[in-house]
């Protein structure tokens, strides 16, 4: 019972922290600027982590490392902590590859979190500071999609059908997670 207690905190955590630290890099890549509510959260919740790195981390292109890094960090940490209070031997195998597929859940939940909140935003405040920044955000993820869904009724229905997606690609990364981890521990 405490072991799910604290990997319920460490998961709300690192999530926390990865999930801001990703969020970060794909705001930077999208050009969208910091000066609005949500960017000055993702400063407030990443700088700490960001900054130092950026002192040792360069980036690469449009890919600021630095923020990758820092997301890494965060999964690395919770399933360090998480290994060794579990009593498996094999932490410098499992953390390291856990942390990697940790990221990549965070990503893919983010994005739906995003797609929902775009969604909702649009139906109640559509003209709000914080809306123009999750338009922007979700359009790559909704263009693709738009262009064979079309609107029925008036509705798009182009977010449900990339959260299907995602909702998939979470199974299918579950999946080839356990069977990397199975092969790595064994």
């Amino acid at each position: 019972m405490l072991l799910d207690i604290v990997s319920l905190l460490l998961d709300i955590v690192s999530g926390l922290i990865t999930g801001a630290c990703l969020l970060r890099l794909y705001m930077q890549m999208q050009r969208i600027p910091f000066a609005n509510p949500m960017g000055r959260l993702v400063f407030a919740l990443t700088d700490w982590l960001v900054m130092p790195l950026r002192k040792i981390v360069p980036s690469a292109g449009r890919w600021d490392l630095s923020c990758l890094i820092g997301a890494y960090l965060a999964q690395l940490v919770e399933y360090a902590i998480l290994t060794l209070l579990s009593n498996l031997h094999s932490v410098i195998v499992y953390a390291p590859l856990e942390s990697l597929f940790g990221m990549a859940r965070v990503a893919l939940s983010g994005m739906m979190m995003l797609l929902i909140v775009n969604t909702v935003l649009s139906w109640v405040q559509a003209h709000s500071p914080i809306s123009v920044v999750m338009e922007r955000l979700c359009e790559p993820l909704l263009r693709p999609v738009r262009r064979y869904v079309p609107l029925m009724g008036g509705i798009d229905f182009s977010p449900l059908v990339v959260i299907v997606i995602l909702q998939v690609l979470l199974i299918v990364l579950n999946h080839l997670r356990v069977a990397v981890l199975s092969l790595a521990l064994f």
